[in-house]
């Protein structure tokens, strides 16, 4: 039963961090890129109306969510007395889970300032460089995390 629920964590884990790397990676690939051209001001009306608008639960579920369940599946297998072959990618994941929250929480503050300067392209521009170096940071953890998830999915189930 306790094995049952370690790899039912794990795989619900993995699928959370890879979602969210997927969703980080379009947001550092496809979307930040984007204020170059659009131009800082129309960047931020789209940004407002999608990460400060739907996007706040959307991310905020899907962050605090593949952390938790992340620590989660740590804290099974090592409950369970895993191997530390089985341990190691999962304390890993964990670990880089806490630290992209901890990132996470530098990051969307910063991204929250740019409703205070709505018309203001210069401190716009400062707001979004310094959102770009925490979303950087960010993506490479969570990126990172889903592939200890994945690694430790794989080396637990086999």
């Amino acid at each position: 039963m306790a094995q049952t629920l370690t790899i039912a964590l794990l795989v619900a884990a993995t699928a959370a961090d890879g979602i969210l790397a997927g969703a980080s990676l379009d947001q550092s690939i496809k979307q930040l890129p984007a204020r170059q051209r659009m131009g800082v001001i129309a960047f931020s009306v789209y940004s407002r109306a999608s990460d400060l608008g739907p996007g706040i639960i959307w991310y905020a579920t899907l962050g605090i969510g593949a952390a938790l369940l992340t620590v989660a599946a740590a804290s099974a297998a090592l409950v369970m007395g895993a191997a530390p072959v089985h341990a190691w990618p999962i304390s890993i994941a964990a670990v880089l889970a806490v630290l992209h929250s901890l990132t996470t929480s530098r990051a969307a503050p910063t991204n929250f300032k740019q409703r205070s300067v709505p018309n203001d392209e210069v401190a716009l521009a400062a707001i979004f460089n310094r959102f770009e170096r925490w979303q950087t940071a960010r993506v490479v953890l969570q990126t990172l995390t889903f592939a200890a998830a994945l690694w430790a999915l794989v080396t637990y189930i086999s």
